[in-house]
């Protein structure tokens, strides 16, 4: 019963949301007018669809798609599919996406949603008749003009695939433009399958500037393995940090001499996992959080750097490229120990900033070059970082609020010229 009462009493994403908004709205001085319409979501849609699994049988399955704020332009968000999604957590990262756009300054509102399955444990039929299923289920809210889907945690190009084709089925043509992050065939854009690991190493620049902390040489530790967190430790051992531990759902290895990503990511393809890698020491998801290093890439998800153990935290610099992995109480402990902590509506932006380039270039069916993008990610990268970084220099108020606040600013902005209807 007492841990029943104490899973009820910890916070949600959501609860954690509204209280980073608010903070963020205090700093702004926003009417209460304003600050309801942005800490409600616009549109809610719960979906309960059947599935037929491989061995004949009927399972009922639980999704949602949530749309917190239009003002800028149609929503945009992924969609996830884990055992432990629900609606607060899908309320907050619709959210956070919202401000993650409007950060990096590109016309969409923010949405997000899920599926509560094991894609784990499914063949490939049964992830490919869930998705078109819930593709349909969600369909009447998604759109090129209204709202586009990406992958998220456990989604993939393929199941990008599956929703556009289901939803081209609809219609009766191609819709290209309904979603992002496809295969390349049908109108993906290069480089987005690294965007938001190579926008994160970016911000992990321009931060180690600010610091006067020179990369080569530095170490990082990256918790989560996966799409994000491989592509920023090859990144940043591009640059020339020294890749200390990485982890993944099952552990962490550890090596102080240095890890090689490539390597590990061709020994986790092999095995399902990093642990038990060559010349690695195994260390858990909660020990790795509190290594010795200059920087820490938590790329896994929310709720990981807590109260309980943010002063044990040794990083200088923290880039978010999971959503919501600190929590407000963690904030603070970390500001007081200076840590510079780039927040995810920053560090992890540069996944829906390419994705911004592929819906841009499926509308048009014209195309750029890797080289392009990246220069272009690169710009929008650099110049919100700086804004970020002079909000908070200007306001005395730590990066995660700064970024809320320039977010929330542009979006109170557009909702205040475009007036409440009718």
């Amino acid at each position: 019963m007492e841990a029943q009462l104490a899973r009820v009493a910890e916070p949600t994403a959501f609860d954690m949301a509204i209280e980073q908004f608010n903070t963020a709205a205090d700093g702004l001085n926003l009417d209460q007018g304003m600050r309801d319409i942005l800490s409600n979501c616009k549109r809610e849609l719960t979906v309960h669809f059947p599935v037929r699994m491989d061995d004949g049988t009927i399972k009922v399955y639980t999704g949602y798609r949530i749309q917190h704020n239009m003002a800028r332009g149609p929503t945009k968000g992924g969609i996830r599919y884990h055992p432990q999604v629900d609606l607060y957590e899908v309320r907050a990262l619709a959210m956070w996406m919202t401000w993650k756009c409007a950060v990096v300054g590109i016309p969409y509102g923010g949405a997000k949603g899920g599926v509560i399955c094991d894609p784990k444990s499914m063949s490939i039929g049964e992830l490919e008749r869930l998705t078109r299923r819930y593709s349909s289920e969600i369909s009447l809210l998604i759109g090129p003009e209204r709202d586009i889907p990406a992958p998220d945690v456990n989604t993939n190009p393929q199941v990008m695939a599956w929703l556009m084709d289901t939803i081209s089925m609809h219609k009766g043509y191609s819709v290209s433009a309904v979603t992002t992050g496809k295969p390349l065939a049908i109108g993906g854009s290069e480089g987005r399958n690294v965007a938001t690991a190579r926008g994160c190493s970016y911000v992990v620049r321009e931060a180690a500037k600010v610091m006067g902390m020179d990369l080569k040489g530095s170490t990082a530790v990256v918790q989560g393995f996966g799409n994000a967190g491989s592509a920023a430790a090859r990144f940043l051992a591009e640059d020339g940090v020294k890749i200390l531990a990485v982890s993944d759902s099952r552990g962490g290895v550890f090596n102080p001499d240095g890890l090689n990503p490539s390597d590990l990511l061709r020994y986790k393809e092999e095995t399902g996992s990093v642990v038990g890698a060559p010349r690695t020491e195994f260390v858990s998801n909660e020990d790795l959080l509190e290594l010795e290093c200059d920087i820490l890439i938590p790329a896994a998800l929310e709720k990981q750097i807590t109260g309980k153990n943010a002063a044990r935290v040794k990083a200088k610099l923290i880039a978010e490229a999971a959503n919501g992995p600190t929590m407000p109480e963690a904030d603070r402990i970390l500001r007081g120990k200076g840590t510079l902590v780039v927040p995810d509506i920053l560090a992890n932006a540069g996944g829906v900033t390419v994705s911004y380039f592929e819906w841009v270039q499926d509308l048009q069916s014209f195309f750029w070059d890797e080289a392009e993008i990246n220069h272009k990610l690169e710009q929008i990268m650099v110049r919100s970082f700086a804004a970020v970084k002079k909000m908070a220099d200007e306001r005395d108020v730590d990066m995660r609020v700064a970024a809320n606040m320039v977010a929330i600013k542009r979006v109170a902005e557009a909702t205040a010229i475009r007036g409440i209807y009718p």
